[in-house]
């Protein structure tokens, strides 16, 4: 019998790393094919512990399941599209992480899968309230990899669909950063702003008592 949701809900919780590359391939053949997954969205709860456990595999310490992990998922975006929404909230903290993670494919795919959340599931500033929280994270690289993501946001969508005095400050935050990667991408980042709205940006800044010569 052919695989279907369920046999993959069974598989993505297996812990053997051979097995869940084998999995992982298989989901993303099947995901690909509506002919032959009519049962995707069959069973809400199902498709919840799919989605979970596949959030898991991103954690991973192990890179190859975590870079598989997020290509299944960015499957399931290009699935489910505006459905995926009631997930961004699961998925989007893994996703933090992961754009600190050591490895520059890992941080290129974390931030190309938050890209798709923008174009497929969800409107921009509805993940930015959402991603804000990694101007704050622990890990350096997470704090230089969110504000390397609003140049990528404001690149590929300008400065419309985002109410950029909610992130600004953020970025002023960044400014004074211990990490100079962050600072630097901080930087990157309100030049970037700046080419979109002018101005205002620089007023904005006076007053939130940046010094003139920064």
């Amino acid at each position: 019998e052919p695989a279907g949701m369920d046999y993959f809900c069974e598989q993505v919780q297996q812990k053997d790393v051979g097995r869940r590359m084998q999995v992982g391939q298989e989901l993303l053949e099947y995901l690909g094919d509506p002919a032959r997954s009519p049962d995707v969205e069959q069973d809400q709860q199902r498709l919840d512990k799919v989605i979970d456990e596949l959030t898991a595999w991103v954690n991973s310490s192990n890179f190859k399941v975590a870079l598989l992990g997020l290509d299944v998922l960015g499957a399931f975006v290009e699935r489910l599209s505006g459905r995926f929404k009631p997930y961004i909230g699961t998925v989007l903290l893994p996703l933090i992480d992961r754009m600190g993670d050591a490895k520059d494919q890992v941080r290129e795919q974390a931030q190309n899968l938050i890209l798709k959340l923008m174009c497929e599931a969800a409107p921009p500033m509805y993940i930015w309230e959402r991603l804000a929280v990694g101007f704050k994270h622990k890990n350096y690289r997470s704090r230089e990899g969110v504000c390397l993501c609003l140049v990528a946001t404001l690149n590929i969508y300008g400065a419309q669909p985002l109410i950029l005095s909610k992130l600004v400050p953020h970025l002023c935050v960044a400014f004074g950063d211990s990490n100079s990667q962050v600072r630097d991408a901080a930087i990157l980042a309100i030049v970037e702003v700046y080419r979109h709205v002018g101005e205002k940006v620089r007023i904005d800044l006076t007053k939130r008592g940046i010094p003139p010569g920064r």
